[in-house]
């Protein structure tokens, strides 16, 4: 599997691009029996459970510069794989991991390093780091959309947009989520999971 063999929208990449790609899926192969980045179920099918899965999110907000954070990036799902892409496609784009697990944020840096890749590594609590005023926020398999709207309320800029990848449960959080907040959001089914979405949210205030 290759982004080249997918049709995801604004994806085609270059067989560089590609290299990088292949290679953090061979770290995360060597690093994550150790520090539990991914479970260990998925690992064979790592490009579609965690490359594919991620790159999707890229082309959710038409955004081609200023700042996308992703937040509880672990195993650098989805922000390392955006910023992978960014390189390539959205020189202009700059990204920034929030991950507070001191292990996972030596992953991430040594992944950056090894895929020639720029990108901030933020070892802290989300609510701790500073206001980001973000283009674009992310997470995946973080918190429920309660949670992550409180966290992109503080670090998203007026005119942002939050990306959150959600599983089965998705309409019982959205649900849950808006009697605390008020938003605008497009779903757009997931490539990889026909039980999961891909939510675009924007218009953030709490209620």
């Amino acid at each position: 599997m290759t982004l080249l063999d997918t049709r995801l929208p604004g994806l085609d990449v270059s067989r560089e691009t590609q290299e990088k790609l292949d290679h953090l899926v061979a770290l995360l192969a060597k690093w994550s029996p150790r520090i539990n980045l991914v479970s260990r179920t998925t690992l064979e099918d790592s490009w579609t459970r965690h490359i594919l899965d991620s790159a999707q999110v890229f082309s959710v907000p038409d955004v081609r510069s200023g700042l996308w954070a992703d937040f509880g990036s672990g195993g650098g799902f989805p922000g390392l794989v955006v910023a992978i892409l960014a390189q390539e496609l959205a020189p202009g784009l700059k990204v920034t991991l929030v991950e507070s697990d001191q292990r996972k944020s030596v992953f991430l840096r040594t992944a950056l390093r090894e895929t020639d890749v720029a990108a901030q590594v933020l070892s802290e609590r989300i609510e701790k780091v500073p206001p980001l005023q973000a283009d674009v926020i992310s997470a995946r398999a973080l918190a429920d959309l309660t949670v992550l709207l409180s966290f992109a309320n503080r670090h998203m800029s007026k005119t942002g947009r939050a990306v959150f990848l959600k599983g089965a449960n998705w309409k019982k959080e959205l649900e849950a989520a808006r009697e605390s907040w008020k938003f605008d959001c497009a779903e757009r089914k997931s490539v990889t999971d026909p039980n999961a979405v891909v939510l675009s949210i924007g218009a953030l205030t709490h209620v």
